[in-house]
């Protein structure tokens, strides 16, 4: 067995008995000497049972978008959706970057957030996510882009553009602190929130995970091949 590997149980252990996430993470790496993009596996890999079983019960069913209002954490997901697209762009290729967390939720392990940049697999992204929407009768869609990274403004606009091709209603908006905005929506109208950000689910109740969605159903016949437990960094 790896590092990695072992590495994995020994988080999972001492999450179950109660150690904080954070000093966990911190001892099981230094203790294996793990690199920066392994400890980022991890972080968005292994959860406690406990979090496990109290985050299962806020995901809502595919059929349950019909007719709701939806907040998307914009970062979070387009990266998220670009990864897969990355991963599944030939047979038997993936980026690497992806991996299927404990919890249940599709995370990409790349942190690339703040050095985003928009590529070749930006606006195929976009599209398919709004496609999605589309195809299970969102009623109104509500993305947040941090205002602060680089390309948030032209973001904004080609998801805005998407929107009215797609009749979609909602809109995209520039946030200065999107975790507190994404919160202040739900409990202003209990709209389902989109993202795997972990900060974010603890504190709101009805989710959707919109990478895994698309990954289930664009990529049915491939997903056999995306082990559960993620790929090997």
């Amino acid at each position: 067995m790896n590092n990695l590997k072992e590495a994995e149980l020994d988080l999972r252990f001492l999450l179950n008995r109660g150690y904080r996430k954070k000093v966990a993470l911190q001892f099981v790496s230094n203790h294996y000497l793990l690199g920066k993009k392994e400890r980022n596996y991890l972080s968005r890999l292994i959860f406690s049972d406990d979090k496990v079983k109290e985050r299962e019960k806020k995901i809502v069913q595919i059929d349950e978008l019909k007719g709701k209002c939806l907040i998307i954490d914009g970062y979070n997901v387009l990266i998220t959706v670009e990864s897969i697209l990355r991963s599944f762009k030939k047979p038997g290729e993936n980026n690497h970057n992806l991996v299927w967390s404990d919890d249940g939720f599709i995370r990409d392990v790349e942190s690339i957030f703040g050095k985003y940049k928009i590529g070749p697999q930006t606006k195929p992204a976009i599209k398919l996510i709004l496609k999605y929407l589309k195809k299970y009768n969102v009623a109104k869609v509500k993305f947040f882009f941090d205002q602060q990274v680089s390309f948030s403004g032209k973001l904004v606009h080609m998801i805005q553009k998407n929107m009215w091709k797609y009749e979609i209603e909602g809109a995209a908006v520039l946030s200065k602190k999107v975790d507190h905005d994404l919160k202040k929506e739900w409990n202003k109208s209990g709209a389902i929130i989109a993202t795997s950000d972990s900060a974010i689910i603890d504190k709101v109740d009805k989710l959707v995970d919109i990478p895994k969605l698309i990954l289930n159903k664009k990529y049915k016949e491939k997903i056999l091949s995306f082990k559960k437990r993620g790929y090997e960094v």
